[in-house]
Order: C-alpha cells, then sequence, then structure tokens
C-alpha cells in the first residue's frame, strides 16, 4: 500500500505541520517539527479505537512533535470518519446497556475488542511502511496509547522499539497470553480510580509483560484524569529509546 495523497496540510502556532493522508481507505493524520533532519516516528493510537481527532489525542501528538517527533494516528474500522456496520453498532449498544445495569461486560468486550484488534493490526503496519518511506521520517518507532493493539504490534513489528500504554479499556485474553512476549521496554500509565479498567487487572498485566525494563507511573483519578506531566515523562522516556 502507499499513500494515495495528503489531503490537506497546516502549519500550526507551535511550530508542528498538521497533514491528512488517506492510505487506501484509512484516514489518518500527521503531525511533524519544522525540521530539516528526519525525525523518529512515534504511532499514537486511542484506546479502543475512539477517533483520531479526538482533542486529547490531538494535544497529546502536538505536544509530542513539539519534542522532535513525527506522531502518526490512524482510524480504526468502524470509528472516526470509517464506516460503522450494524453489527458494530449492535454490540456497542449491547455494552452501553450492560455498562449502565451494572451486568458483567467481558463477554461483550471481547466479541468487540478481539477483532478490532486483529482488523487494525495489518492497517498500522501498513501505515508504518509508507510513513517510513517519507524523507522527513527516519525511525527509529515507539507506540503510544492503546494496550490491547500496543501488546499486539509490539509482538508482531520489530520496528516497533519502545512502548508507552494507557491501561484503559479491556485487554483480550490473547493480547494478555501474548503480553509475556512484549520484550521492548516499556511504560504504563495507570488512572487508580479508572471505573472502566479493574485495578487489580491492569496491575497483573504489568507483571506479566516481559519486559527486562518496564516502569508503572499510576495516579489518583479517573479514566480521563492523567496528569499533564506524564506526557513530559512519557517523551523523556522516548528520547532514551528513539533519539540517539
Amino acid at each position: 500500500m502507499h499513500f494515495t495523497h495528503f489531503t490537506s496540510e497546516q502549519r500550526l502556532d507551535d511550530g508542528i505541520v498538521e497533514r491528512e493522508f488517506t492510505l487506501g481507505e484509512i484516514p489518518g493524520t500527521l503531525w511533524t517539527p519544522e525540521s530539516a533532519a528526519p525525525a523518529p516516528l512515534i504511532l499514537m493510537a486511542h484506546n479502543n479505537g475512539l477517533p483520531k481527532a479526538e482533542p486529547r489525542l490531538v494535544a497529546r501528538a502536538r505536544l509530542t512533535a513539539a519534542r522532535g517527533y513525527a506522531v502518526a494516528t490512524i482510524d480504526a474500522a468502524g470509528c472516526g470518519e470509517r464506516p460503522r456496520s450494524a453489527a458494530d453498532e449492535q454490540v456497542r449498544a449491547d455494552l452501553r446497556r450492560a455498562m449502565q445495569a451494572g451486568e458483567p461486560v467481558d463477554e461483550i468486550f471481547e466479541s468487540m475488542i478481539g477483532p478490532l484488534v486483529e482488523g487494525a493490526v495489518p492497517e498500522w503496519r501498513a501505515a508504518l511502511d509508507a510513513l517510513l518511506a517519507l524523507p522527513e521520517i527516519g525511525g527509529p518507532v515507539g507506540y503510544s496509547g492503546w494496550t490491547a493493539l500496543g501488546i499486539r504490534l509490539a509482538v508482531t513489528e520489530p520496528r516497533i522499539e519502545a512502548a508507552g500504554f494507557f491501561a484503559g479499556g479491556y485487554v483480550p485474553l490473547a493480547q494478555r497470553e501474548e503480553a509475556r512476549q512484549v520484550t521492548i521496554p516499556l511504560l504504563m500509565l495507570l488512572q487508580w480510580d479508572d471505573e472502566g479498567n479493574p485495578r487489580q487487572r491492569a496491575l497483573d498485566l504489568f507483571d506479566t509483560f516481559g519486559a527486562k525494563e518496564k516502569t508503572l507511573h499510576a495516579n489518583l483519578g479517573g479514566h480521563t484524569g492523567t496528569p499533564r506531566f506524564e506526557l513530559d515523562d512519557a517523551n523523556r522516556f522516548y528520547d532514551r529509546h528513539l533519539k540517539p
């Protein structure tokens, strides 16, 4: 696959170039610093395939690009600008109903997130191929965001050299097993009072990772309450592993 085209480009106040692109039918966004040197790349995915235009992701991307990184994200199937099937709508409705009723949701999450990860990984790898062909991107490559997808990418994509995971949402059983094979340097962020992420399950997952260098940062607060300083710490983590 190759980029069909960049569909828009704008220079932002912070010296970042933001470009929308399409890769086949997949829409994406690329942020790059205004620099002559090829930049290391960070793939940034939102939990459970939330849209690439989600404000929290955009803010993280811009701050990371200002640090000297190229940052890219794409929409998962059925998310953002991509069409959603009747089956997608039904499983999301079932999930909302079960959560509102206080019913167990593991089985619904498994049926929803498992296939989403399976479909997303080949798309992210194709995007990585295309991104690394651009002259302004030189590697190495890091990953930031959605834990379930990040585990599968870390296991199957040798070009990813460091990863930061957000311990939010559900991680399917397949990825919990694969966590033992994740050996790259790892930073995991945990919100201690995250209503959608049982704390012990996140701690068990961290314990399972096979990485010799793995760091857990836990902060009080709910799912969207990650402190701003954690982004600075994450960027220092990437600096250690992705910059000479």
